[in-house]
């Protein structure tokens, strides 16, 4: 977007002097906002040409004047092309810092983001997962994308921050971005990561974040049912293709691992437990909480059917997984092919593997808990709420009790 600029000098009669003397101004106009301030220069009234704003004659004087003139018109020209190079918009704010030396002091908000997201990306493999970086990519984009539309700049002071400019982000992330609720608190979770650091290192006295709540509505997890899980077993796809994506997605299915999981496992991970058999011994990477999975028989079968596989023994895995993505695009194939009326991907495996695999068949939320992986036994609870038919399942139990002793009473009533 180009920004018209503009550069005048004039004496200004309004601020005239005890002895009648005018003091020289600055007038810079951007994308029609004004900014004044004096030279601290003056002038006799009848010396200054209106029509060329600057200083009639050669004298000595005028000479000095001029020079302070063109002085200023070169730094603002600096300015302008500083601000340019270095991708901030023309604005009379960054032009005012400027001029007045406070630039140094200025700490601005997409700097501090990038440097968060350049730490992160020297971190992958150590700290931080590949997955993370990306999510705080789209973020920062995402912030980027606020300030043009909200402001028409590409960056902001981090003082300038508050409740106001939170809500105003929340409320472009849900109509312009059109986020889910959840996603939209989570771009701002990421957000305030980034002020958590401006107070931290003491940039900022207050946090914007304090009176704000949002709140992560709880969705349906989409799982399978053990008749669409067999479906998926006795389908004979007839390409090598999709053969090994059904494979992948079943051993995700009864061990409950996520797909980098999966990707990470080498044989070394498959030990022997304290029963004797054999279990996985894993971290999980999203969380590095450990998860022990005792290996079911049908993961076992996977398990040998991909051992002497190319793809498993070139790159010391224990599976040939595909890329996540080339999972999930075949995995819609799938669901097709097998009339399953679900938008099926790789992560459904691991709420398969919660609920129908584990929690439905009675295995304690406990044991399910520990399995996943998870660190709070909450959030392994958000499977068990979803289990309609194990609820049901379970108060066939009371029901039937409640049933005898009704029948009971009315037959000692009857023999009365």
């Amino acid at each position: 977007m180009n920004v018209k600029t503009t550069l005048h000098f004039y004496a200004k009669s309004t601020k005239v002097n005890s002895v009648g003397l005018f003091p020289i101004y600055v007038r810079l106009t951007v994308d029609g906002k004004r900014f004044e301030y004096s030279t601290k220069k003056f002038i006799e009234p009848s010396k200054w040409s209106t029509e060329l704003s600057k200083m009639k004659g050669s004298s000595e004087e005028a000479r000095s004047i001029n020079s302070l003139l063109d002085f200023t018109k070169n730094k603002i020209n600096e300015i302008q092309f500083e601000l340019l190079k270095e991708g901030i918009s023309l604005n009379v704010d960054e032009f005012k810092n400027r001029i007045q030396g406070s630039k140094e002091r200025q700490r601005t908000l997409i700097p501090i983001f990038q440097d968060h997201n350049n730490k992160i990306k020297a971190l992958i493999g150590k700290e931080y997962a590949q997955g993370t970086l990306e999510r705080y990519e789209t973020s920062l984009k995402h912030t980027k994308d606020f300030l043009v539309w909200k402001y028409n700049i590409t960056d902001i002071d981090i003082i300038k921050i508050d409740h106001a400019f939170i809500t105003d982000y929340e409320f472009y992330l849900r109509t312009v971005r059109n986020c889910a609720n959840n996603t939209a608190v989570k771009y701002i979770k990421n957000f305030s990561k980034i002020i958590k650091i401006c107070i931290a290192n003491n940039w900022l006295d207050k946090n914007p974040f304090s009176n704000y709540k949002s709140k992560v509505k709880e969705v349906d997890r989409v799982y399978l049912s053990e008749e669409e899980i067999q479906e998926i077993i006795n389908k004979d796809f007839g390409t090598d293709r999709l053969s090994l994506v059904r494979d992948m997605f079943l051993f995700s299915c009864f061990t409950g691992l996520a797909y980098i999981d999966v990707k990470n496992l080498t044989k070394s991970h498959v030990c022997i437990g304290i029963d004797g058999d054999k279990w996985i011994f894993t971290h999980r990477q999203k969380t590095e909480s450990a998860s022990k999975i005792p290996i079911l028989p049908v993961t076992q079968m996977i398990i040998d059917k991909y051992a002497n596989h190319p793809q498993s023994c070139n790159q010391e895995k224990l599976l040939p997984i595909l890329s996540n993505q080339k999972m999930n695009a075949y995995l819609k194939e799938i669901a097709g092919v097998c009339k399953i009326n679900k938008e099926l991907t790789f992560h459904i495996a691991r709420h398969t593997f919660a609920t129908t695999i584990t929690l439905t068949n009675g295995v304690p939320i406990e044991s399910v808990s520990k399995m996943l992986g998870h660190k709070n036994l909450r959030t392994t609870q958000h499977y068990a709420k979803v289990l309609d038919k194990k609820v049901s399942e379970d108060m066939k139990i009371l029901k039937d009790k409640f049933s005898n002793i009704l029948i009971n009473n009315a037959l000692k009533q009857s023999k009365n």
